[in-house]
């Protein structure tokens, strides 16, 4: 599981000219899902999104996390972010989850954000979705559960 964070000032996610999550200061989350992915790794990830220091301390330092700016959280799921790129012109997804897990732990995922006190909007999966941003810095990374 792979997910690729974005400090944001805001960001939102649009479905057939419909906005349906939208966040100001936080995190946008492309959610990237592999086959060989469970419920423990997205455990693992979504503790890690949360506590990594990306938001800037009175000092202007990366000290604080998600939490503690007072963030918002957007998940966006992306299947290509687990796309072999090593060889060739043109990206493998055979590393990827079928889209039943891939449903299935993007939403458990989800609910597990939702779960914590942290304002989380999502995008819908499997969607054709345009994704809205302001990144902040810009900072991003790519995180995945160990």
């Amino acid at each position: 599981m792979k997910g690729l964070i974005q400090r944001v000032s805001e960001a939102s996610v649009e479905v057939d000219g419909r906005i349906i999550g939208k966040i100001g200061p936080g995190i946008l989350l492309l959610l990237g899902i592999e086959k060989s992915d469970t419920e423990e790794i997205a455990d693992k990830l979504l503790k890690k999104i949360r506590a990594y220091r990306i938001f800037s301390d009175t000092e202007g330092k990366m000290n604080l996390n998600l939490q503690q700016a007072n963030g918002g959280l957007l998940i966006v799921s992306q299947f290509t972010l687990v796309a072999d790129t090593k060889k060739g012109l043109r990206p493998g997804f055979s590393n990827g989850a079928s889209p039943e897990q891939g449903e299935a732990l993007y939403n458990y995922f989800s609910k597990q954000a939702q779960a914590t006190d942290t304002h989380v909007q999502t995008g819908e999966f499997g969607a054709d979705m345009k994704v809205r941003l302001l990144n902040d810095g810009p900072v991003t990374f790519l995180l995945e559960a160990n």
